[in-house]
């Protein structure tokens, strides 16, 4: 890597567009439970990438370096990752995680699953714990509205459940709302007829297990609606695409390609998509969707995933086409007592960082791009893109 590029893009304090902080808590208070609608750590025995496991060096070391810190704050966290914002991906904000260190980012696909999920629920031992949160979660949204039982109609129940529980994520800060679908079911929010998605919902709002034909064409009708109610009030969409994780995790129903559908309708435009994780690793697929012109990609956890080689072919073949769609994100979680949030924050901090540098390097010493143009590019991916995506402070990155 070139040496100056390296100090340069070590110094710039960069936007996280996707994480999932811990509140502050004091020992001995009930823990935090809001980080994730659907934590997996009840799902059966999984095998994670290498570099996703406690035992490697990366993490034996930032868990080392995280814990003689000390921090007193999630934002001295940040400070040492070299993180100025952090989009927290929670079910709720609190103490030690307020704007504008961090920025909140909700959970929306319990609005999409408002009927008996019994049928959904058994197609994997996977997806048999993770459609009762999603329930869960969904009364809790109801509950917050003051609304005790599902409404008899469609129309209905987007009028008095769906708009006002994304007006209130909006009024409480969200500046984007998450999608974690894949871990539910494919990607493929096919065009659906209205018509029979009201017929589903009427027939089984007030008790009784829809097929799961009919509840697909329900759910991708409320995805649609989602999005496009989050898209006019001003936040972004969010999805989870990639091969990770889960032992019955669909690899073939998080392929990007799938959301072709989506990113195609022509009512869905104001709305601004970010495919999280960046498909990975279907890197190309999602290449080619950030050619529509509201669609961005971000690579968070690739930096924990992919060695910073590996990592850095994907954002030069990115940042040759669509320079201004590409966000750093670092999918910092909470692992257990041996991989803190607080470490996964610096490996996928100072993994991206590398990834980025030999990247514009090789983009140099080719003659592609000229060193501003490197710095520029580096700017862009780790501050500026984020600043025009979420229009904070005003900025605007260049294309």
């Amino acid at each position: 890597m070139d040496s100056s590029l390296e100090q340069y893009i070590a110094a710039i304090k960069a936007i996280d567009n996707h994480a999932h902080p811990l509140l502050q808590v004091a020992t001995g208070t009930p823990p935090d439970t809001d980080s994730d609608a659907l934590p997996l750590d009840a799902l059966p025995p999984m095998t994670l990438p290498t570099r996703l496991r406690a035992e490697h060096p990366d993490w034996v070391s930032a868990m080392r370096d995280t814990k003689a810190r000390a921090f007193k704050s999630p934002s001295e966290a940040l400070d040492f990752a070299g993180i100025d914002v952090m989009l927290a991906n929670r079910i709720s904000m609190g103490p030690g995680l307020a704007p504008p260190r961090f920025l909140w980012v909700s959970f929306v696909d319990a609005l999409m699953l408002p009927l008996d999920g019994k049928l959904e629920s058994a197609r994997t031992p996977d997806t048999r714990s993770l459609y009762a949160l999603e329930t869960k979660l969904l009364h809790r949204y109801m509950h917050d509205l003051g609304v005790a039982k599902l409404p008899a109609t469609l129309d209905d129940y987007v009028k008095t459940i769906v708009t006002p529980t994304l007006e209130r994520q909006r009024r409480n800060g969200a500046v984007a709302v998450k999608f974690e679908a894949a871990y539910l079911r494919a990607l493929d929010f096919d065009d659906p007829d209205p018509g029979i998605a009201k017929l589903v919902y009427s027939r089984f709002a007030s008790g009784g297990t829809p097929g799961r034909a009919e509840y697909k064409a329900l759910q991708d009708y409320l995805f649609r609606v989602i999005a496009r109610e989050a898209g006019r009030l001003g936040m972004s969409v969010h999805i989870h695409c990639t091969d990770i994780a889960g032992s019955f995790y669909s690899v073939r129903g998080s392929d990007p390609y799938l959301l072709e559908s989506a990113f195609n309708d022509s009512t869905l435009r104001a709305t601004k998509f970010v495919i999280i994780h960046g498909g990975w690793p279907l890197v190309t697929h999602t290449l080619s969707l950030m050619s529509k012109g509201n669609v961005y990609a971000d690579i968070s956890m690739t930096g924990m995933v992919a060695e910073p080689r590996e990592l850095a072919n994907t954002l030069r073949m990115w940042l040759n086409e669509y320079p201004d769609r590409v966000l750093f994100g670092t999918d910092a979680f909470d692992g257990g007592k041996d991989q803190s949030w607080q470490a996964g924050a610096l490996i996928a901090t100072n993994s991206a960082r590398r990834a980025l540098g030999l990247a514009l390097t090789g983009m140099m010493r080719d003659g592609v791009i000229t060193r501003e143009r490197a710095e520029q590019l580096a700017r862009m991916v780790l501050r500026e893109n984020a600043l025009a995506l979420y229009g904070l402070g005003g900025g605007k990155a260049p294309g």
